[in-house]
């Protein structure tokens, strides 16, 4: 697992350095991994598309206020789970949203919470799939991905994918955030079949 300096930089670094990482659940003992291919980055209280925009700070955000490398874990339209990476400084609410997963090891238990996913490349092609393949939901929000033992990020490379491999575009479903919707914050692996659509 990477250390907590991993986590401590800006979102935008953040996001590029988490592609090819792997996100790691364990439940009874059985892990499920995915390998992250895409990601958004939030850069908090200037961010219009962000949960903490104008320093908005609520019970359900909070885990975004506190230490980096936790996940900020939030349940959305009513039926959605999305988890995100804490980035940066306490009490600087910047984060990065997982948005799709490359499925790894357990696919078997991904499928079983996913019946709805025929063939492995839509089991976590989204931040919401991903949530319930893996099966995360608002108890994980603020788990430490650094020393945890249900929820953790494994570093499978020691440096940022080249640039090269990494496509950058406008994150997704955030048009309510004006100029903000049509930033460049949204990282993915060039060519991976495995990012939302």
């Amino acid at each position: 697992m990477p250390p907590r300096t991993f986590f401590q930089r800006d979102p935008e670094s953040l996001a590029k350095a988490l592609l090819g990482q792997h996100l790691v659940r364990v439940i009874a003992n059985q892990r499920l991994v995915g390998r992250i291919v895409e990601v958004e980055a939030y850069l908090g209280v200037k961010d219009k598309a962000a949960h903490t925009y104008a320093g908005r700070r609520t019970p359900r955000n909070e885990a975004i206020w506190g230490p980096a490398g936790h996940a900020y874990v939030y349940f959305t339209y009513g039926m959605h789970h999305c988890m995100n990476v804490v980035a940066g400084d306490v009490d600087v609410p910047v984060a990065v949203l997982i948005r799709a997963l490359e499925p790894v090891e357990g696919l078997d238990a991904m499928h079983a919470h996913r019946l709805k996913a025929s063939r492995p490349i839509d089991l976590c092609s989204g931040p919401a799939k991903l949530c319930q393949a893996m099966s995360i939901d608002k108890n994980l929000n603020g788990a430490d991905l650094v020393s945890g033992l249900s929820l953790t990020i494994e570093q499978t490379r020691a440096r940022t994918l080249p640039a090269r491999m990494i496509a950058t575009g406008p994150r997704i479903g955030v048009d309510y955030a004006d100029d903000w919707a049509q930033k460049p914050l949204r990282f993915w692996v060039k060519d991976n079949p495995h990012v939302s659509r």
